[in-house]
C-alpha cells in the first residue's frame, strides 16, 4: 500500500502546525536583537512598543522623561541586560527592567518579553460624581447643599 504526500499512514492529513503552543517564548526575528551587549535607550523604547516612533522616544529622553538606574538619560545612552529603565507617559513611571536588547521594532508579544513591568497600578479615581437629569436646570438651593455635602465641602463657607 501506498500514502500519499503529506498524509500518515492510515490516510489521514494531519493537523496543520500553528508554530506556537500558548505560554511558549516566541524568538525574535533574525536581526532583530543587537549584536553586541549594549543599545541605544532611544532605539530600546522604541523597539520594544514604548512609544511609537524613534523620535518619540529621543524627544521624550530630551525633555527629561528617561531615567536609566535612576540617572536622567539622554537619548544616545547605552542600556544593557538588567538595567532599570523609567519612562514617565501620561504622568505616571513605567519601570522596566530590561531582559534582551532589540534594535529592530518586533510584534508584542516578542516585545513583552524583551522586558518585565514593574510599574505599580495607576491609582484609581475614588468617588462618584453627581448628574443631573438633561433639561433639569439650575440646582436649587437645596440641590446644591445636597452636592457640596456630597463633595466633603461645607455649603456654609461660600457665604
Amino acid at each position: 500500500m501506498t500514502t500519499c504526500p503529506g498524509t500518515t499512514a492510515d490516510g489521514a492529513v494531519p493537523e496543520p502546525d500553528s508554530g506556537t503552543v500558548p505560554g511558549t517564548p516566541v524568538a525574535p526575528p533574525p536581526g532583530a536583537l543587537a549584536a553586541g551587549s549594549e543599545v541605544r535607550v532611544d532605539v530600546w523604547l522604541w523597539a520594544t512598543r514604548q512609544t511609537r516612533s524613534r523620535s518619540q522616544a529621543t524627544s521624550a529622553a530630551r525633555a527629561g522623561h528617561v531615567r536609566i538606574n535612576g540617572e536622567t538619560a539622554k537619548a544616545s545612552q547605552k542600556v544593557r541586560v538588567g538595567d532599570e529603565v523609567r519612562l514617565r507617559v501620561e504622568g505616571f513611571d513605567r519601570i522596566l527592567e530590561v531582559r534582551a536588547l532589540l534594535v529592530k521594532r518586533v510584534g508584542a508579544p516578542v516585545a513583552r518579553q524583551c522586558y518585565a513591568d514593574h510599574s505599580p497600578e495607576h491609582p484609581r479615581p475614588v468617588g462618584g460624581f453627581a448628574v443631573r437629569d438633561r433639561g433639569a436646570g439650575r440646582p436649587s438651593k437645596r440641590e446644591r447643599r445636597e452636592l457640596d455635602r456630597l463633595r466633603g465641602r461645607d455649603s456654609r463657607e461660600h457665604g
